[in-house]
């Protein structure tokens, strides 16, 4: 299997180490493959992928889909260096407001798995960044939701210590202000 999966202190995230063949040409890696995701459990289907670049010290997010258009994303950081957080919001999960991160970077090859039910930010380490990142379901305006980043019932330990934000992203409501209908289904 060209994969390592990794359930992460929140056990629906999954920190994926790819395999990879380096050579004196360079190197080679897959980043996906569906018949190896459904056999360690991850079964969705993604619809859409999504690319994004970013300047040192940016921190974009908490952002997710409310039900019905609700996404996993699969992220990974294909140029420099980011901190990858998710944040569990399913109601009635032992890990609701918890969160995880982990680094992301062109170096480690690593990607995240967020499953549906979860917040996603990061932030740039290097003096710029790109991200892509898969979703399970395409991006809904209607549905299109988010949470502070700097939310105290959270406490993400962010290791920047001036964000770059988005005027939206730094009026998001706190979590405590916001009607999310995630609940919490046992791992299988």
């Amino acid at each position: 299997m060209p994969f390592e999966f990794i359930r992460l202190e929140i056990p629906e995230m999954v920190l994926i180490k790819p395999k990879i063949f380096r050579d004196e040409r360079g190197f080679f890696l897959e980043t996906y493959k569906s018949s190896d995701f459904i056999q360690y459990g991850i079964t969705e289907n993604f619809v859409q992928d999504n690319h994004s670049k970013s300047t040192k010290n940016v921190l974009r997010g908490l952002h997710f889909q409310n039900i019905p258009k609700t996404q996993g994303k699969l992220v990974r950081c294909t140029r420099g260096k980011i901190w990858d957080v998710g944040v569990d919001l399913r109601k009635g999960s032992p890990y609701y407001r918890k969160w995880v991160g982990v680094e992301l970077s062109d170096e480690n090859f690593y990607m995240l798995y967020l499953p549906p039910g979860f917040a996603h930010g990061f932030c740039v380490l290097s003096d710029e960044a790109e991200v892509q990142y898969k979703c399970t379901e395409e991006y809904s305006p209607q549905y299109d939701a988010g949470i502070r980043w700097d939310d105290p019932d959270i406490n993400i330990i962010w290791p920047i210590e001036k964000p770059i934000l988005s005027r939206k992203d730094a009026n998001l409501p706190y979590l405590r202000d916001v009607e999310i209908g995630f609940v919490y289904e046992v791992l299988k």
